[in-house]
């Protein structure tokens, strides 16, 4: 449903997307993470045909997003961070309004917007203001607009920012519902526990993409070079990161997680820095970190 090949953009000197090439398939929750001003926005927003790629492909839904912006945006339903409602109407008036903005019938907005108040809870709430939602309502009123015209791709940048933990699982069963059912569900996001129930993860920083795989797949690679450290003191830190053969040891509470080059020895690094380590089960996040740090390795020896 979405392919993108070798795709790049820039803002004057700034080089926001680099060679980005991924592909999504029908149905599936893919994740773009990264940190702010890794250039998932941006990404985001050539594929909604929003912004023109200075080099490179895409392909939503079979169209050429270059080509034919106008068939895609009705093929597609993008919600930005901050999604256009408007405060002083009420959550129907909301819907209303969208509704027109897309073109959808008013019998069949009517119909479809009872089913998407029903779905997002938030029936009870029609008559509200929606300056008056709490922030994870708001979302999900902004979801219920984004679905009116029944997209089949849905492009979500960082839907869940600043949303509490019981509208983030609200959010999240949304979703799921939505794919299950067919929808192709791009999101950008900074959770990385959050990304662990994607599909499949790009992690993505300086406008490059570091790794493309399921979540499981990621941490099982790292698993054989990640250890935690039970000292966690800064002379331990420091003597680790002076060791041969160790990308980062990262403090992590009261210990240190400390992640290897590939080919590197538990035991030789343990002897070389007098620190002990234990293995370690990695997350997401120790995923990530490990991977900027093998990046930023690579590019210092290349002199980039």
């Amino acid at each position: 449903m979405i392919r993108l090949r070798e795709v790049s953009r820039r803002f004057g000197s700034l080089k926001a997307v680099q060679r980005l090439t991924l592909e999504v398939a029908q149905g599936e929750i893919f994740g773009l993470v990264g940190p702010d001003g890794a250039g998932k926005t941006t990404a985001l927003r050539l594929m909604a045909g929003l912004l023109i790629p200075n080099s490179g492909s895409i392909h939503v839904g079979g169209l050429d997003v270059r080509l034919e912006p106008d068939r895609v945006k009705d093929m597609a339903g993008y919600m930005a961070q901050r999604f256009g409602l408007y405060g002083d109407l009420t959550v129907e008036e909301n819907l209303a309004f969208y509704g027109d903005l897309f073109g959808v019938p008013r019998n069949v907005r009517q119909a479809l917007a009872g089913e998407l108040l029903d779905m997002m809870r938030l029936t009870p709430f029609r008559r509200r203001a929606a300056a008056q939602l709490s922030g994870g309502m708001k979302q999900k009123l902004a979801l219920a607009c984004t679905l009116l015209h029944k997209p089949r791709v849905l492009l979500l940048d960082e839907p869940t920012n600043g949303v509490d933990p019981l509208s983030r699982r609200d959010f999240w069963q949304i979703l799921m519902r939505l794919a299950g059912e067919g929808m192709t569900v791009f999101m950008t996001t900074a959770y990385l526990d959050e990304a662990e129930r994607c599909g499949r993860v790009a992690l993505m920083s300086a406008g490059r993409i570091l790794r493309c795989d399921t979540p499981q797949s990621l941490k099982a690679e790292l698993a054989p070079r990640a250890f935690l450290s039970a000292d966690s003191s800064r002379r331990a830190g420091a003597r680790l990161n002076s060791t041969p053969g160790v990308l980062a040891a990262e403090p992590a509470g009261a210990a240190l997680h400390v992640y290897l080059s590939p080919g590197a020895s538990r035991e030789e690094v343990e002897r070389a820095s007098g620190v002990r380590l234990d293995p370690l089960a990695p997350s997401l996040e120790d995923v990530f970190i490990a991977e900027m740090r093998a990046s930023r390795a690579r590019e210092a020896r290349h002199g980039q």
